[in-house]
């Protein structure tokens, strides 16, 4: 897709700042900001996930899996830790052991719980797929480490303040 002829967010933000003044269009600029840079980054790493047959959603619970002791998770868990709905998660596990990168095994202790379990050929992807995008930083290659380092320390601030995590986490289900 080529560029867009003009900065649609500058031109936003121009008339925001004629109809509400600059207190209300700079952080107005920033969250659209935000949501377009959201879209760019994931475009561009399912377009460098695109030839393992992986999209970027696909690879963070491949990841998510690979990082568990025995390489499986039920199905609830994934949905909790990567923060998407359950309906998400059977979509993005589907296609996955439709690729053969996972299995659905049934609990060892809960036959009513199922766990996704990843194969040697999802850990061999998710490991060809990781050299991918750390090549390409993740698409943050054209913010230097300090850069990537505020955006992050930036983003964590917005995500405390929201209610995303508990800074501490002893505070968290009623913990002293």
């Amino acid at each position: 897709m080529p560029p867009l002829r003009i900065d649609p967010i500058a031109e936003a933000r121009r008339h925001w700042e004629e109809r509400w003044g600059d207190e209300p269009a700079r952080p107005m600029a920033a969250i659209t900001s935000i949501m377009r840079a959201q879209q760019v980054l994931l475009a561009r790493l399912n377009e460098l996930l695109g030839p393992l047959d992986l999209t970027f959603p696909r690879y963070e619970a491949l990841m998510l899996l690979s990082f568990t002791r025995t390489g499986a998770l039920p199905l609830g868990k994934v949905s909790e830790r990567l923060q998407v709905h359950r309906t998400s998660v059977t979509n993005i596990i589907d296609k996955l052991e439709k690729d053969e990168f996972v299995r659905r095994v049934p609990h060892e202790a809960d036959r009513r719980t199922t766990l996704a379990e990843i194969t040697d050929t999802g850990r061999d992807v998710a490991k060809r797929a990781t050299v991918l995008l750390n090549d390409d930083a993740f698409g943050l290659a054209a913010l230097d480490d300090a850069e990537q380092e505020q955006l992050t320390d930036l983003l964590r601030t917005l995500r405390l303040e929201a209610g995303d995590f508990a800074e501490d986490p002893m505070q968290v289900d009623g913990a002293p």
